[in-house]
């Protein structure tokens, strides 16, 4: 971390931000849809699996946030995380319309895409 304490802090912050969604949606899913006043899938899996990819993915990133230098080879799975879901949000966005509860998300997850690729890069170069 003390190479790259900046981008450390960012590996951080990403393993906080999914790990409290992932847990959010994996335990209180329908009091999340309620609240943004969504309609729930038929069933809880399709929320719940992803609810749990996510906390895998918390916890990629806080061994990244360990080590930036050493978990380099992981980082372009988490930009491939951010754009995956930043893309289909906003591809249904602009082309078929999407609630309002996932586009914060993916404004979050596009700026993260683009910070994860600056780090990449920044390590490589160093």
């Amino acid at each position: 971390m003390k190479r790259f304490p900046l981008i450390a802090l960012l590996f951080y912050f990403s393993a906080f931000y999914d790990g409290i969604l992932g847990v959010l949606f994996l335990v209180r899913p329908l009091a999340l849809f309620s609240h943004y006043g969504v309609t729930p899938p038929n069933h809880l899996g399709y929320v719940q699996f992803p609810a749990l990819l996510l906390i895998l993915f918390a916890v990629m990133f806080l061994r990244i946030a360990m080590n930036p230098a050493k978990n380099r080879n992981l980082i372009p799975y988490g930009i491939g995380l951010k754009v995956s879901y930043a893309g289909t949000v906003f591809w249904y966005w602009f082309t078929q319309g999407v609630p309002g509860m996932w586009k914060p998300f993916a404004a979050i997850d596009t700026v993260m895409a683009v910070l994860f690729v600056v780090a990449y890069i920044r390590i490589g170069r160093a």
